[in-house]
């Protein structure tokens, strides 16, 4: 591939729903442009950019992708995104070192959830877009309703640039380009210029005036001419068109379908012509000492590039960058700032799908990667030594579904937690933790299809298969009034015997986990053997007697007691205080605590009944509402035993427009129908 300057190159972004076309589209720009010499098809599993096995077996993209195509002078890096919101950081990866994003809407349903969400993310950013409408050609599908849909939903700003022509039976034969006025169809791989139909001459002239108001309204002199009736010419809509998309008030829109090509030429010639150069993309800022400085895109500046994803197979590790100023070469030693590390880069790449070239270098503004980096990781900024840089990172949502991951077989663990580890490199969005408490490891994602997927990979890279179920919940026990008992431990076995006697008082301690005094009168108990009750107590609390939970909020008094000049010991002490613990705190009036969350769950407005009706359903308080952008703001408390499942349901019930966050607030009494059901559990398993 050749190199290009920074004002040559597009990061294009190519985001929507799941199974919208995205994949299939690049399929489409890499063959007409000749990249490829056969176009492959999701269902047989030999596309570009879903080369992965569990892509290939799921037929859906999984992890972003990068296919460079060559077209009109320009390069165009299409990173091609999941649509699932299970993988939304592939997305946000993605989106972080593009200066523009395409949104790709079906013909035949219109714009998804997977649309507002792109739109909102792009919207958020700040950057550009486009949207291409797909599968114009397929049954039941109808582009103006879709385009109609799209106007209604996003506003006047989304014009269509390019529209189909239709003949007979709705069949597609090619497209006009409403800007300079030109039809085309398609000859095998050529685009072929046709006169534009008779019947859409009035409706191109109409879109082309429309266009005209809206490049009007992007400066005075613009607007002037416009009221005085001065045709634009060709060369100032384009001009005017690049402008407007750079400042999201015009917002193209193109159209085709890629089985025969037709609109895909039109496509990349509208990203050359509209979509920002990196030059013209936002400015980069990061911290120099307390201030704020920008790193510029320019190519003759002090090199530096952030990298947006890694990836490990049985060849090494790949590092993906963007070179954001500069150029990074062979053999050039850089800095990685979060880590205050060398790194050597030796060979580098470009990318298209899974075939790596080795290049000599990345210009500034290109992507490529670099393999065998010692340090870095996705997010990280390598810079030369003498300005020591550190970008921002990559916004990742924190995990919202977690389930306990067990080998299939005894002694896998190691397996699993060494595979988790390598993953975790190619994926920052998931956590792997081991609860001390319950000693379950806990695999935390976005979602159900999210750690499916890590299992999956698990298996058939590591040979380590993994069983998820739901966590245990972390319960715990407390008394709620005051008991006096006794403990006596006596054993005798020939030589010297085993005697401990205590008196203890156990009472509820609201003020921490647990307490320890000793009242003790006379020397009943000497005091050496203080420590060995109250070790004999933390102990015993480990377990508690309703359901085997640990112990909390307990004070224990050492009263009273006897011992034995030759038989008393330390051990003795220790389980005479057990003793004490096992007969006096069912006495006690012991009762089960649980865990229970505060969540933020955000949704639009029109969700609120259902999600705070649910929210009830599972015990929850709602504690507040606030207004947000795009919806409502719900702040609740509710048991952590009710929310194991919420990320799923509520993805459902908001049909994927909800989220939500929770961390853990404290623990609280459980209702007496929780306590039966847990304590019921526990005698079963037990």
């Amino acid at each position: 591939m050749n190199v290009y300057s920074v004002d040559k190159i597009r990061n294009v972004c190519v985001m929507g729903h799941g199974g919208d076309g995205k994949t299939s589209l690049i399929e489409s720009m890499l063959y007409m442009t000749k990249a490829t010499d056969r176009m492959g098809k999701i269902a047989d599993g030999n596309t570009v950019c879903d080369y992965d096995p569990e892509e290939i077996r799921r037929k859906f993209s999984i992890s972003t992708t990068v296919a460079p195509v060559e077209y009109g002078g320009c390069k165009i890096n299409m990173l091609d995104t999941p649509g699932f919101f299970d993988f939304e950081g592939e997305v946000l990866s993605a989106l972080r070192v593009c200066e523009s994003g395409l949104i790709v809407v079906p013909g035949k349903s219109g714009p998804s959830v997977g649309t507002e969400k792109a739109w909102k993310r792009l919207a958020d950013a700040g950057k550009p877009c486009m949207f291409y409408i797909s599968k114009i050609d397929e049954e039941h599908s109808d582009y103006y309703t879709s385009l109609h849909k799209l106007q209604k939903a996003f506003g006047p700003s989304v014009c269509p640039i390019v529209v189909p022509i239709f003949e007979g039976n709705r069949e597609t034969v090619g497209v006009v380009d409403c800007v300079v006025r030109k039809a085309y169809r398609m000859e095998g791989n050529q685009r072929v210029e046709i006169p534009i139909p008779e019947h859409m001459v009035e409706r191109v002239d109409q879109h082309r005036a429309a266009l005209c108001e809206n490049i009007a309204e992007l400066s005075e002199d613009l607007m002037e001419r416009y009221f005085a009736g001065e045709e634009f010419s060709d060369e100032e809509l384009i001009a005017g068109l690049r402008q407007g998309v750079l400042e999201r008030v015009i917002i193209p829109t193109f159209c085709g379908t890629v089985a025969t090509g037709i609109g895909t030429i039109a496509l990349l010639k509208g990203i050359c012509d509209y979509m920002p150069s990196p030059d013209q993309g936002a400015v980069e800022v990061c911290e120099e000492g307390e201030d704020l400085v920008e790193v510029a895109c320019n190519p003759n500046g002090t090199p530096c590039a952030f990298v947006f994803k890694t990836t490990a197979d049985q060849y090494g590790r790949f590092s993906y960058f963007k070179v954001v100023a500069g150029s990074v070469k062979q053999d050039m030693t850089l800095l990685n700032h979060r880590m205050d590390g060398i790194e050597k880069i030796g060979h580098i790449y470009s990318i298209c799908g899974k075939k790596s070239t080795e290049v000599k270098e990345i210009t500034c503004g290109d992507i490529g990667a670099v393999s065998k980096l010692a340090t870095t990781k996705t997010g990280d900024t390598l810079s030369m030594s003498v300005r020591a840089v550190n970008l921002d990172g990559i916004p990742f949502a924190p995990a919202c579904y977690s389930q306990a991951v067990s080998p299939k077989t005894k002694g896998g663990e190691e397996k699993i937690a060494a595979g988790l580890a390598k993953l975790a490199d190619e994926d920052p969005t998931f956590t792997f933790t081991i609860n001390k408490e319950t000693h379950q490891s806990i695999l935390s994602g976005s979602g159900d299809i999210h750690l499916d997927v890590i299992c999956s990979k698990l298996k058939s890279r590591f040979g380590a298969e993994a069983v998820l179920s739901a966590p245990i919940v972390p319960y715990r026990e407390k008394i709620r009034k005051k008991v006096t008992v006794e403990g006596k431990h006596k054993k005798q076995s020939g030589g010297h015997g085993q005697y401990g006697h205590v008196k203890m008082e156990f009472s509820p301690y609201p003020d921490g986990d647990f307490l320890f005094e000793e009242h003790i009168f006379g020397g009943s108990v000497p005091k050496n053997f203080h420590p060995a009750v109250e070790k004999g107590i933390r102990e015993a609390m480990e377990h508690g007697v309703l359901a085997g939970y640990p112990m909390v909020g307990l004070k224990a008094d050492l009263l009273d007691g006897s011992y034995h000049d030759v038989d008393s010991n330390e051990l003795s002490f220790k389980m005479a205080a057990k003793l004490a613990y096992k007969a006096g705190i069912p006495q006690a009036n012991p009762v089960i605590m649980e865990p229970i969350c505060s969540m933020k769950v955000y949704i639009p407005d029109s969700y609120m009944g259902d999600v705070i009706g649910d929210i009830n359903k599972r015990r929850g308080r709602i504690m507040g509402m606030n207004p947000t952008d795009d919806g409502q703001e719900i702040v609740a408390e509710v048991p952590m035993a009710e929310i194991s499942d919420y990320a799923i349901t509520l993805r459902s019930m908001t049909q994927g427009r909800g989220s939500f966050i929770s961390q853990f607030e404290r623990y609280e009494d459980a209702p007496p129908a929780v306590q039966e059901k847990v304590i019921a559990a526990a005698q079963e398993e037990a």
